[in-house]
């Protein structure tokens, strides 16, 4: 199994509210290869089954990014989660 402390502490250092690492990137930062589970979307779905403890989803939850791998199967973008009490602003 690998651990995605090193993953939740890359995704704590940023400051976009959104962004997109390559799977080769992903497995860079925890310095092991991703599982081959990786490639389907369910794994990244943060917000899927909560009730499912995953080292991933709980990582990128941590660090406040709900994660979403994209169609291309290769990369996972990031989104930072709203923070409660605060307004995400609109443009009209």
């Amino acid at each position: 199994m690998n651990d995605y402390n090193a993953l939740r502490d890359h995704l704590k250092k940023q400051t976009l509210p959104e962004f997109v690492l390559s799977f080769e990137q992903i497995e860079a930062i925890i310095g092991a290869s991703l599982p081959r589970a990786a490639h389907r979307a369910s794994w990244w779905e943060t917000l899927r089954s909560p009730q499912e403890r995953m080292p991933q989803r709980e990582a990128c939850l941590a660090a406040g990014y709900i994660a979403t791998r994209l169609p291309d199967g290769k990369h996972v973008r990031f989104a930072r989660m709203p923070t409660p009490g605060r307004r995400e602003s609109t443009k009209s």
